[in-house]
């Protein structure tokens, strides 16, 4: 069997009784968190615009529904993430979109969400170790798609590898100028989604996608990857759950961010708001993936005038606005926020720098990179070395901090997603307040703070969501299927 076979056969066979129970549960909030993504989004002046030219979230025709949330629920950086990927914004937006029209239930939908991440975070996984990574990495949700669609239609594994094999064989690719230039960062879900759904609507129009896909040396994860990772497709199925590498985000904004952001919400618990006039220096200590995506996002700043996809990636934006008020929130996108000179004034104070130690604990953690260098064995040094360079000259640099790498995780329980960050804060009264965060709160592997069901569901409530929605959302697989409809307009609306 090809990969794509395989996969399929996994995918067309699975049912709600062969998940995990703690999946299942991670799935269940997967969509409880989605959902406050759907009505962050919403919320936005760009939501707004996208819901008035394509629709509301939920409606008759499910291509267009899916569409509008997957767009609502990714162009914010408030969906969850996973080993490996951006997924939500397709592996719960489809199947959301289509559970009326497949009469699904709750078990039913459950299903579908852990199918769908399944699928597409292991064919993210293969190629991670590429130029696209997170929600640069359109074709998650080709497979998100294609996934959560046919698992809620009980259709055959032919069909399953025809539809993946055609939705990957033309995958969109993100052009990096538009994703943070302009506004056509709100549709890097929508539409790859889109993409494949037309690949599910051709095969079963009788069109035939090719079998070896995947691991041709023509094919997708040579096209796709520096240093494709096959195993990375179909090792451990039904064994190795991607669904329990989800780390729930309870801040808007970018990759590898989040802890920051968490250290700029206790020191203003310690400080009380932060002025410009009243601060000496503010320095975060980073891993060399967030100092490199912060840097990504300086090239495309023009203050208030900047747009919202280079926005959600600039640190010292993020920090100067949690530092101020004690929170991110979706009104920290938009005017009269973004108009707020004083923000811009203690943005331009802070400095990101490099740590050797944070970027080694980062590459030895699980998430988001070191399932995938552990998988490559002895072909990740050639990766290494070349995402260092990104930094600095000769990227062997990198190669010897990492150094030797322990084996592939069997199952994930051990999961972590360190992403490490240090704010120093200088009062020009004298005052110096440090704090460090390793794992950002609501990050697989976080072993201190709030228990992650109920920072889920303090984000839905946040958002406007009721909390009899939520209690309901809360016990999904005994939720009966002429409930569900009606289930997820009102977690929507």
């Amino acid at each position: 069997m090809t990969l794509t076979e395989e996969l399929s056969a996994w995918a067309a066979g699975a049912s709600f009784r062969d998940l995990p129970e703690d999946v299942v549960e991670l799935a269940g909030l997967q969509i409880i968190s989605q959902c406050a993504a759907i009505r962050y989004g919403a919320a936005h002046p760009l939501g707004r615009r996208l819901v008035d030219g394509f629709g509301e979230p939920l409606q008759q025709d499910s291509r267009r529904s899916a569409y509008v949330l997957a767009g609502l629920g990714s162009w914010l950086h408030f969906d969850d993430t996973a080993f490996a990927g951006h997924l939500s914004n397709s592996t719960v937006a489809v199947p959301m979109a289509y559970a009326a029209g497949q009469g699904l239930d709750g078990a039913g939908l459950l299903t579908s969400v852990v199918v769908a991440t399944e699928c597409a975070a292991r064919v993210t996984a293969a190629v991670t170790l590429g130029p696209f990574r997170g929600q640069t990495a359109a074709y998650s949700h080709v497979t998100g798609a294609v996934a959560g669609r046919l698992r809620g239609e009980s259709v055959s594994a032919d069909l399953w590898a025809d539809a993946l094999g055609l939705g990957l064989g033309l995958p969109p690719r993100t052009v990096v100028a538009g994703f943070l230039g302009g506004d056509s960062k709100v549709f890097s879900a929508a539409t790859p989604v889109a993409a494949g759904l037309d690949a599910c609507d051709a095969a079963h129009a009788g069109f035939t996608g090719c079998r070896d896909l995947l691991e041709n040396p023509d094919g997708f994860l040579h096209a796709f990857a520096e240093l494709p990772v096959p195993g990375a497709v179909t090792e451990g199925l039904g064994e190795r759950w991607h669904t329990r590498t989800t780390s729930f985000k309870v801040h808007p904004g970018g990759p590898g961010m989040d802890t920051a952001v968490d250290c700029g919400i206790e020191l203003y618990r310690e400080l009380g708001p932060v002025h410009a006039r009243d601060v000496e220096s503010v320095e975060v200590a980073t891993s060399l993936y967030t100092a490199l995506v912060d840097q990504w996002a300086q090239q495309r700043m023009r203050g208030p005038e900047s747009p919202v996809g280079a926005l959600v990636f600039a640190l010292p934006y993020l920090l100067a606005t949690t530092l101020l008020t004690g929170e991110l929130t979706v009104a920290d996108f938009a005017a009269p926020a973004l108009t707020d000179p004083e923000r811009w004034e203690l943005a331009d104070r802070i400095r990101v720098v490099l740590d050797e130690r944070m970027t080694y604990d980062l590459f030895h953690s699980l998430v988001p990179f070191g399932q995938a260098l552990r998988q490559a064995g002895d072909r990740a040094p050639e990766w290494l070395a070349g995402f260092g360079a990104r930094w600095q000259g000769d990227g062997r640099w990198l190669v010897d901090l990492v150094g030797e790498l322990p084996p592939p995780s069997r199952d994930f329980r051990e999961a972590r997603k360190v992403t490490p960050s240090r704010v120093t804060v200088r009062l020009r009264d004298g005052r110096t307040a440090t704090r460090q965060q390793d794992v950002p709160v609501g990050g697989v592997g976080a072993t201190d703070g709030t228990p992650v069901a109920q920072l889920v569901r303090d984000k839905f409530l946040a958002t406007g969501g009721r909390k009899d929605v939520a209690d309901r959302l809360a016990e999904l697989a005994r939720v009966p299927a002429q409930e569900l409809p009606g289930l997820l307009q009102a977690a929507l609306s």
